[in-house]
């Protein structure tokens, strides 16, 4: 009998290399991973010759835009990869049959909140990136009724550029270090992400619709680069400082941390806490 196909989209990203780690944990299936190059998501064209193809059983889109900053003005760029080329995939997992995992954010929603975000909960991006993911949500779900939308927030891992890996690199170098204090959420480590997906795939039990995930516990963005420094014992001086001491081309929200409740009920995932996965992140690293 043949395995049931899995296409990951986004390999060279944190979340496409933490599945590939993942990949000799599950036999049962057959993966294939493609970067940009080797399948251009923009391009319906292709995406329609590589489900022909493969004929997967599922597809995780890992594959994104995720330059916040930059988004601001690249915004046809943004809007390709995060909206349009997410519709294109939708489109050919409906004619083909397959489930859809999808990867969007936290930053749907404008940080106005006081307690974590639900998943009905109304959306309303601060910029234009979180515009484009929520773009992207819609046409997933709209495309394709077997999708599951996953939101997650502040994503680091042993891969790609990030923000622990960002905070280990300045802080070997730097005596001072300002960090902002007052934008609170949630870290995911990109290995419980990836194993989360495989655990709602190995469950056979799709339930389509949007769901919350990071680890569990909420900080601010300070909090997490002094537990960076404590867990590596850095001698660099970690100040907090408000955003507006640091501008950036995009705003940012203030609260986006999610509520993980709908996630962990209908797939029975565990939540790890936030400090447990650094320390992880941190060992391998």
């Amino acid at each position: 009998m043949e395995k049931p196909v899995i296409i990951v989209s986004g390999k060279n990203g944190q979340l496409g290399n933490e599945l590939n780690d993942l990949v000799n944990y599950y036999p049962q299936f057959e993966f294939y991973f493609f970067d940009r190059t080797e399948l251009d998501i923009a391009n319906a064209e292709a995406i329609n010759i590589a489900f022909e193809k493969y004929k997967p059983t599922y597809f995780i889109n890992t594959a994104a835009y995720t330059a916040v900053d930059k988004a601001e003005t690249e915004q046809e760029q943004a809007y390709l990869i995060n909206a349009e080329a997410t519709g294109n995939i939708a489109r050919a997992c409906k004619a083909y049959s397959t489930k859809l995992i999808h990867v969007s954010t936290d930053y749907v929603f404008n940080g106005q909140g006081t307690q974590p975000y639900k998943e009905n909960d109304p959306t309303d991006p601060v910029n234009y990136y979180g515009y484009t993911k929520w773009m992207g949500e819609q046409l997933a779900l709209q495309n394709n009724p077997q999708t599951i939308v996953i939101r997650t927030s502040w994503v680091y891992s042993v891969y790609g550029n990030n923000f622990v890996k960002t905070m280990l690199r300045l802080m070997k170098d730097r005596t001072d270090l300002n960090v902002v204090a007052d934008q609170f959420g949630s870290p995911t480590y990109a290995k419980d992400l990836a194993e989360a997906f495989m655990q709602i795939i190995t469950q056979n039990k799709f339930q389509p619709g949007i769901y919350h995930f990071s680890n569990s516990g909420e900080i601010n963005w300070h909090a997490f680069a002094t537990a960076i420094k404590d867990a590596k014992q850095f001698s660099c001086n970690v100040h907090a400082i408000p955003s507006l001491q640091y501008p950036t081309p995009a705003k940012r929200p203030a609260y986006s941390v999610m509520s993980k409740e709908k996630i962990q009920s209908a797939f029975n995932i565990q939540l790890k806490s936030w400090q447990q996965s650094l320390a992880k992140c941190l060992e391998k690293l």
